[in-house]
């Protein structure tokens, strides 16, 4: 099995040689990562086939083929370790700390030191957190309902079914048709616990998760049989009584879902299981705003606003919707826009704009006048690069109006860390009212 594993952005040589991966090796991984959703129309949005070396993009994840598989690690800056000297072990776990935060999962450090993130992959990683959250949940006793039966019985059981036992059974008068309600465990929940256990055993290569999920596929024995494409989620009710199994439920739909994408190439099989870092940072600095910001009288706003660019004349249909990344509200008011880029902001000290895409400063002018917002913040990841620390790089007058257009970074650290710096990056200008 080749395994290799490289950062966005990087390369992988394939050909002839000792760094090289086989070029048939490159043709099944790039044939598989062209089968997602986020390759996007080309093919080319995760994986770009160049004639000598596979080239990252800014999609990271883990894609597997027959006889290899690639492993692609966000640019995140560390410094190296005795016991991690090319630090992918932190790697992986900030990319989980972040995948944590945007799917609502609860791990703590001692959770992510048993998991081997220094010497496995991420689809390993996250196949043993789905195993041993799954194996701690069934200690306290496997989710059990009440479903609706028939069967054919010779005593009444429940409710007669008086169609059925005047039609088929109008020649079997010794039996009864029987409807009634029975407490099983054979429900959709568990149904998609053993899929999941089922697809995650055929795809793990580590022996601890092998093993424990062997186990819990005996638990699983006496549940059906569904394919993936069957799993019933909608009819996944969560109460109290089982409210516990909320974060599997969110670990399976990540590992059965969208994002993870069984395509058949012959007599090979290809996995992948991917994120767009662009959507991840965004969506992972938008749940710890809200978290910053509680109880401080500010409100986060998530994908909010949509409210419309362009009106038109004749029938007053408006047209070109925004949607902003992160709106912070004091009551009704926008005090505050933030918008997330996944890109590593200039370190140069000629270079005035830092990088900055013209098209981000053009999107944000036209926010804050949609949005009547005087206090609009490009937010970037924080590198080593940067003289400054985390916080407020740099700010700029927008026209002869009091607007103000700032570039701030965040270090992507603890998870309290990350708060503390946001809950600073805003109330340092919406309770100074510089917005």
């Amino acid at each position: 099995m080749i395994r290799r594993s490289l950062l966005e952005w990087q390369s992988l040589a394939y050909g002839e040689g000792e760094e090289c991966i086989p070029a048939w090796a490159a043709d099944r991984l790039v044939a598989v990562a062209r089968r997602s959703p986020l390759a996007g129309k080309n093919g080319k949005g995760i994986l770009e086939h160049g004639r000598h070396a596979l080239g990252a993009r800014q999609v990271v994840g883990v894609i597997v083929a027959d006889g290899c598989a690639l492993e692609i690690l966000p640019k995140i800056d560390a410094k190296p370790s005795a016991s991690d000297p090319d630090n992918r072990g932190y790697l992986r776990d900030r990319l989980v700390h972040m995948l944590a935060v945007a799917l609502d999962l609860e791990i703590d450090s001692g959770t992510m030191t048993a998991l081997g993130s220094q010497r496995d992959t991420l689809l390993e990683v996250l196949i043993g957190l789905f195993s041993r959250k799954l194996a701690d949940a069934l200690r306290q006793g496997m989710p059990r309902r009440y479903m609706a039966c028939e069967d054919e019985l010779p005593a009444l059981r429940g409710r007669l079914d008086v169609v059925r036992q005047f039609t088929r059974l109008a020649a079997s008068p010794q039996l009864l048709a029987c409807r009634f309600d029975e407490l099983s465990p054979d429900t959709p929940l568990n149904q998609i616990m053993k899929a999941a256990v089922s697809q995650l055993l055929r795809v793990s290569n580590n022996a601890e998760n092998q093993r424990r999920l062997a186990e819990l596929g005996f638990a699983y024995a006496d549940i059906a049989d569904v394919p993936v494409s069957g799993l019933r989620w909608d009819e996944v009710h969560l109460d109290r009584t089982n409210a516990r199994w909320k974060e599997l439920i969110t670990l399976a739909r990540l590992l059965l879902g969208d994002r993870f994408q069984t395509s058949s190439m012959g007599r090979q099989d290809g996995f992948s299981l991917l994120f767009e870092m662009n959507t991840l940072f965004e969506e992972y600095v938008g749940r710890l705003l809200k978290r910053a910001l509680s109880g401080t009288g500010f409100s986060v706003s998530l994908q909010g606003g949509r409210l419309f660019c362009l009106e038109n004349e004749t029938d007053g249909r408006q047209v070109f919707q925004t949607r902003p990344d992160i709106l912070v509200k004091r009551g009704n008011e926008v005090v505050q826009i933030i918008d997330t880029k996944w890109k590593r902001i200039s370190s140069r000290i000629d270079d005035l704009k830092q990088g900055v895409s013209q098209a981000d400063v053009y999107q944000m002018m036209a926010y804050g006048q949609i949005y009547q917002c005087k206090c609009l913040s490009l937010l970037y990841p924080h590198h080593f690069a940067l003289a400054d620390s985390p916080g407020a790089l740099a700010s700029h007058r927008i026209g002869a109006d009091q607007a103000r257009l700032y570039t701030m970074s965040v270090e992507l650290g603890s998870r309290q860390a990350v708060i503390q710096q946001l809950r600073q990056l805003t109330l340092e200008f919406a309770e100074a009212e510089v917005c």
